[in-house]
């Protein structure tokens, strides 16, 4: 059974409250509980974690270098201005999926520099919650590269 961890981050945590027009309608719940319906049928077991404080999340990225097989991270605003983050991601040497459910390179320009995007072996952006399946998914085939 792969491992795998899902990481969110600032504000994501009010998914189907704010920018619907942006986000949509779903709640971080309903986008993990597809999740883990995804995992269920596809032999993976998932942890999905979601902070607002930098901390914590690098706290987590640290435990998964011993315990994960992947990490997909959905870093919010942190994509754009952690180095923490980034040097913690640096650490790992497991297969890391960057997750966006917008295009952020059809936002404001500042979302368009991301520290993640370095350190990350894939990224997936723009396809709304269907990203966290998308991410899933490929993380299989990561992982299973991985092993190779």
């Amino acid at each position: 059974m792969h491992k795998v961890l899902i990481i969110n981050g600032p504000n994501l945590n009010l998914l189907g409250e704010r920018e619907k027009d942006k986000y949509g309608k779903f709640s971080l719940k309903d986008i993990e509980k597809s999740c883990h319906s995804f995992s269920k049928n596809n032999n993976i077991n998932l942890t999905f974690f979601q902070s607002n404080i930098e901390g914590e999340i690098v706290d987590e990225i640290q435990k998964s270098r011993n315990e994960q097989d992947c990490l997909i991270i959905n870093a919010g605003g942190y994509t754009h201005t952690s180095v923490a983050i980034h040097d913690a991601l640096k650490i790992l040497k497991i297969p890391i999926v960057e997750l966006h459910i917008t295009n952020i390179y059809n936002r404001e320009d500042f979302r368009h520099k991301s520290l993640i995007s370095k350190v990350a072996t894939s990224i997936i952006c723009g396809f709304g919650i269907l990203g966290y399946t998308l991410s899933l998914e490929a993380s299989i085939n990561l992982i299973k590269k991985n092993e190779n």
